[in-house]
């Protein structure tokens, strides 16, 4: 089979059915309050356990199709190689085969008996066993091209079939999400910025995925701990110009906080969050959200809240409220970061 076989056309199918999943908006919850960062009794436990579960499930299934396209994509030139390969011993040995049929199991024998000294038999014994070894190796390494053809079609099948069955998924989880946000407010145009700068990507497994991390690394903004990633998200933000104060780990709370995967950072010139933002501190606060946005595959982003606003990876943006309704509810004071 050609290796221009429906594997690249499933692909695009695949990969269009990924993005229309992907034009969406999502949610997220309320944050600090005053100077302390605590969301207090403006978090939203019910909305911020549904982000939690939904898109968490959906980046993993994403994950989990990137790395299904990126094994398709080295099974494809295995089985080119392969392919190219067998084609060119395809010629040598249909020419075994057809000398075999015109002369026949007796040809050793009719040659040996027609030689006419001990050395000519001794030349031509030597010469008949060469050519057989070479024509077993020929036999030998064509059989076994054709059943890494066979196994490599196979994979190619089932990288197939995982990439739709992760679509489904992203699919189900999108609308998770979109059902936890309904209550919260539909899609918005949201925060966009094409001049900000790009993040150093953080770390992932040699197959593209993301590696588990736990909170083990002390937060600089607090006592407590965060995970590396978070600490690297965090430090390219600052490394990016985004320099005020901020806070990650906290002990209670229903969002990412507790676990280090998440960071408030306040948009006032001034430590701590204080009242709504205006004017400079608004449009810093803009562009440090969009910033993460922009950025969110290179730092594993989970969801990032914003002046009553949420994006997630499986939504886009979409409107939000906190329970509380006061600046840090609403996260008019800061942005919220949650990383994977």
């Amino acid at each position: 089979m050609s290796s221009r076989h429906p594997y690249r056309r499933v692909f695009v199918a695949v990969l269009a059915a990924v993005v229309l999943a992907g034009l969406a908006a999502t949610p997220a919850s309320a944050e600090p309050g005053d100077d302390t960062g605590d969301e207090g009794a403006g978090a939203n436990p019910t909305l911020a356990q549904a982000l939690d579960v939904s898109t968490r499930a959906w980046l993993e299934a994403k994950e989990k199709f990137d790395v299904s396209v990126k094994r398709q994509a080295e099974l494809t030139t295995q089985l080119q190689a392969t392919e190219a390969q067998l084609a060119a011993l395809t010629e040598q040995v249909s020419s075994i085969a057809v000398a075999a049929f015109r002369t026949g199991p007796l040809t050793t024998v009719a040659v040996l008996v027609d030689s006419d000294s001990p050395e000519s038999f001794a030349a031509r014994a030597g010469s008949i066993d060469e050519l057989a070894h070479h024509n077993d190796k020929l036999l030998r390494q064509f059989n076994e091209l054709k059943r890494n053809q066979s196994e490599q079609k196979q994979a190619l099948d089932a990288e197939i079939a995982t990439q739709q069955e992760q679509v489904n998924v992203m699919a189900a989880k999108k609308k998770d999400a979109e059902k936890a946000l309904a209550q919260a407010g539909g899609p918005s145009n949201g925060f966009v910025s094409a001049n900000l700068p790009l993040a150093k990507p953080a770390p992932r497994n040699a197959n593209g995925s993301w590696p588990k991390e736990s909170c083990n690394v002390n937060d600089p903004t607090t006592s407590g701990c965060i995970t590396p990633r978070l600490l690297h998200a965090m430090q390219q933000a600052q490394a990016a110009g985004f320099k005020r104060f901020v806070a990650c780990y906290r002990p209670g709370g229903p969002y990412e906080h507790p676990k280090g995967r998440a960071c408030d950072f306040s948009v006032q010139a001034k430590s701590g969050f204080g009242g709504d933002a205006t004017g400079e501190d608004k449009v810093y606060g803009a562009n440090l959200a969009t910033y993460f946005v922009k950025n969110a595959d290179r730092l594993g982003v989970m969801y990032v809240i914003w002046y009553r606003q949420v994006w997630t990876p499986a939504v886009g943006w979409h409107r939000y409220s906190g329970a509380g309704g006061d600046p840090s509810s609403d996260h008019t004071n800061h942005v919220h970061l949650s990383i994977l």
